[in-house]
């Protein structure tokens, strides 16, 4: 065997050339300082401001990133759903209280009058009842495609976790 001579050769820096020569600030790996993560994080301002840049941008419907999902994101955090209970019982007692009215002004018109006036104010409750009953229907089928939108976004968010979870190696 035949034996072969390799010189290995040191490269040694002083304290002061190591600092100039070698980066020591862990840049390369993506870390940021905390006031460099303070000053790139998005405020609430930020937000509205470009969200009314972006709005005629933004697709009315989608499952996400849509007006109708920040609607029903929005409604969820706020309990909109309670809110529409309220409403709609308030529009009801607004619809009865209007027929009560129609009811009152038509009686002080025949007192006036003397005259009786042929106005069926039970027909009118009914149609008006018939507008609450569409209204209400109307509002079940909204809130039927807000739970389907719902499930559907949480099926992709299931979906895309998974796909993010079965990666491959970690480093850390």
């Amino acid at each position: 065997m035949n034996k072969q001579r390799i010189d290995l050769k040191k490269d040694v820096f002083n304290k002061s050339q190591y600092s100039k020569t070698i980066n020591t600030s862990f840049e390369e790996l993506g870390v940021k300082s905390i006031p460099d993560q303070l000053n790139e994080e998005t405020s609430i301002e930020d937000f509205f401001n470009l969200y009314n840049q972006l709005f005629y941008e933004i697709p009315a419907e989608g499952e996400n990133n849509s007006h109708r999902y920040l609607v029903i994101q929005s409604g969820e955090y706020i309990d909109f759903d309670e809110n529409l209970e309220e409403i709609e019982a308030l529009r009801q007692e607004i619809a009865r209280l209007r027929t009560d009215i129609l009811e009152l002004q038509v009686k002080n018109i025949e007192l006036e009058t003397g005259q009786k006036i042929n106005i069926d104010t039970n027909a009118l409750k009914d149609k008006i009842n018939q507008i609450g009953s569409n209204i209400e229907a109307n509002q079940s089928s909204i809130a039927e495609a807000q739970s389907q939108a719902q499930q559907s976004i949480n099926e992709a968010n299931t979906s895309t976790e998974e796909q993010v979870n079965t990666g491959g190696v970690g480093y850390f």
